[in-house]
């Protein structure tokens, strides 16, 4: 009987990308198509090693859900991305010392698969647990942190994805600063003009009924599109005044990457702090003012700390849009990681896209968990 139908699915679907999707790819160079190498291949020799961390996870699906079965589905997941990692890197190494400089050894289809579906049955199982956030978060840790100490050894360095990032490391490094630089020169002129706005909205109806429809539209205008319609506006700027021009305000660059982020990024603030606010009871606020506090006093002292949590939601789901969407505006000349992204596009190098996607992806994570971080800590600060 299956008592863990989600763990289920995930088990069929690793099983279905481990025999039909290539583990790892080869190819004489980094532009041409590899051919597909099985895990089957991959694993010869580590096989009783693979069935021992596998094994949990086929079998957990059916005896009843209790708390240490979660606690194996957690362990065993965990196990089974390390040496997934680990045998790519080997085998990597192993074709490495039989080839030629130029082959690649990329990671295929059936590899993130398998790693995907580990991700997700930990969060399953932890989910289940009902453990807090923070104690959720060690096993991603441990597992990043384990995947490091291999990658600091040189374990993982014939991988095409190491290599292209041994190439470009300087650049990688710079790609990733400007990125997080676009994104928080962004955040504070969206948090200046956001949380007054929200403010003040939630005080007039009149005004919230002018705002959020404005505020939707430029919401539904795709990203590329608001980024190509603010280069007429700002070049013309630029030619009329050699003042602006001489402080970087032009029609590619970073200034409408900026402009077009804090347009994005204004909604969910002035939403959630609207919300936020709207969420203090009536009855505290006239309790509030019974104790003879000013309306500045009701607002820092009273209002403030009961809409932080819900506010600091709206500046969650801010932040980690704005890493997206930084990424975008590399076309326009804004640098960051999408530019190493569109490079690997144009040259239709997949390691390459990989190098600029992965570190996005894992940003967003860490700016998701840290504000989920300080949300749980300012809600127990409430409570």
């Amino acid at each position: 009987m299956i008592r863990n139908r989600v763990l289920f699915v995930l088990v069929l679907t690793g099983i279905a990308a481990a025999f039909f999707l290539a583990f790892l790819t080869h190819a004489p160079n980094r532009l041409l198509t590899g051919s597909a190498i099985p895990l089957s291949q991959v694993a010869h020799g580590r096989l009783a090693l693979g069935l021992a961390v596998a094994l949990p996870l086929l079998l957990a699906p059916f005896p009843p859900q209790r708390p240490w079965v979660h606690v194996v589905v957690i362990a065993a997941a965990g196990l089974l991305q390390i040496e997934l990692v680990a045998l790519a890197g080997s085998h990597a190494a192993d074709l490495a010392a039989i080839g030629r400089p130029a082959e690649r050894t990329s990671l295929g289809g059936a590899f993130w698969i398998l790693i995907l579906c580990a991700a997700l049955a930990i969060g399953d199982a932890q989910r289940r647990l009902g453990r807090p956030f923070l104690e959720r978060v060690l096993m991603p840790i441990a597992v990043a942190g384990i995947v490091a100490f291999l990658a600091a050894r040189g374990l993982l360095d014939q991988l095409s994805l190491a290599r292209e990032l041994a190439t470009r490391r300087d650049a990688f490094l710079a790609a990733a600063i400007r990125h997080v630089v676009i994104v928080a020169a962004a955040l504070l002129p969206t948090l200046v003009i956001g949380v007054p706005l929200g403010i003040l909205a939630q005080r007039h109806l009149k005004l919230r009924n002018r705002i959020f429809p404005f505020l939707n539209i430029v919401q539904t205008i795709p990203s590329i599109a608001l980024f190509g319609l603010l280069i007429g506006p700002l070049s013309a700027l630029a030619a009329l005044s050699p003042g602006l021009a001489a402080l970087g305000i032009s029609g590619i660059g970073l200034a409408p990457a900026i402009l077009a982020l804090v347009l994005y990024s204004l909604l969910p603030i002035v939403r959630n702090t609207v919300a936020g606010l709207d969420t203090v009871p009536a009855a505290i606020r006239d309790a509030g003012s019974g104790l003879g506090m000013t309306p500045r006093q009701l607002f820092w002292r009273v209002e403030l700390p009961l809409a932080l949590p819900v506010f600091l939601a709206g500046l969650r789901i801010t932040t980690v849009q704005a890493i997206g969407l930084a990424a975008v505006a590399a076309l326009i000349g804004a640098g960051g990681l999408g530019a190493i992204v569109f490079q690997g596009l144009f040259a239709n190098a997949q390691d390459l896209v990989l190098l600029g996607t992965l570190p996005l992806i894992a940003l967003a994570l860490l700016a998701d968990a840290l504000l989920r971080l300080i949300t749980q800590a300012a809600t127990r600060t409430e409570a």
